[in-house]
């Protein structure tokens, strides 16, 4: 989600012998690999076929989150579709991360925030929550999403213009996903307005053909 708070935290910092400082950062290396596994094997999912090559790479992971969270799979895959396309370990300037493009004080301190399935638990139990909060109103919920729940009780004047960008891309390219269509124009207007360098990074990041 695209909201802002607080999310303090500090690194304390010590000096260790030289040899001692290496074995700690060949362990602390080892340890943080096993928190961030390989990739999934990519697996057929429930979502529609218009989506980009970078999405449906984590289609079977999408149905198994979204049932998991208790959304429709097409939702969390337009979701994912721009704020990541599919990129795992993106960022972005106001520190969001990953699939969903979670901000930091969503995780927990022991979480991994560029973990898939820890992503995707944070990232579509807020879209969960903002579904929750407007009565399953999906226009209202990636506003929710976007902008934070709180602009959803605000007129659609008083919406950011990001927000706004944002609810059209996705009501368009949801509707459409919803429709089970091949394509959709809302989808190409939105790799045409700047999402094509994003699945292109992503393209790259998964090493796909």
């Amino acid at each position: 989600s695209r909201e802002t708070a607080p999310s303090p935290g500090c690194l304390s910092g010590f000096l260790l012998p030289p040899f001692v400082a290496i074995l700690f950062g060949i362990v602390l290396a080892a340890f943080s690999f096993q928190l961030e596994p390989g990739l999934p094997t990519p697996s057929a999912g429930n979502i529609a076929p218009l989506f980009t090559p970078e999405v449906q790479f984590w289609a079977g992971s999408l149905t198994l989150w979204s049932a998991e969270q208790g959304v429709d799979p097409n939702l969390a895959a337009t979701i994912m579709q721009i704020e990541s396309c599919g990129h795992p370990t993106i960022r972005s300037s106001a520190g969001a991360a990953g699939l969903f493009q979670v901000m930091p004080f969503h995780f927990q301190p022991d979480e991994v925030p560029n973990h898939p399935n820890t992503n995707a638990l944070r990232g579509l139990g807020y879209l969960r929550e903002a579904l929750n909060q407007t009565g399953g109103d999906t226009r209202l919920a990636f506003a929710g999403y976007n902008g934070g729940i709180g602009v959803t009780v605000l007129p659609e004047s008083s919406w950011a213009e990001e927000t706004r960008r944002y609810v059209y891309w996705a009501t368009g390219i949801y509707a459409d996903a919803s429709l089970g269509a091949s394509q959709s124009a809302r989808l190409q207007e939105w790799l045409y307005a700047g999402g094509a360098s994003l699945c292109q990074q992503a393209h790259r990041y998964l090493n796909l053909p």
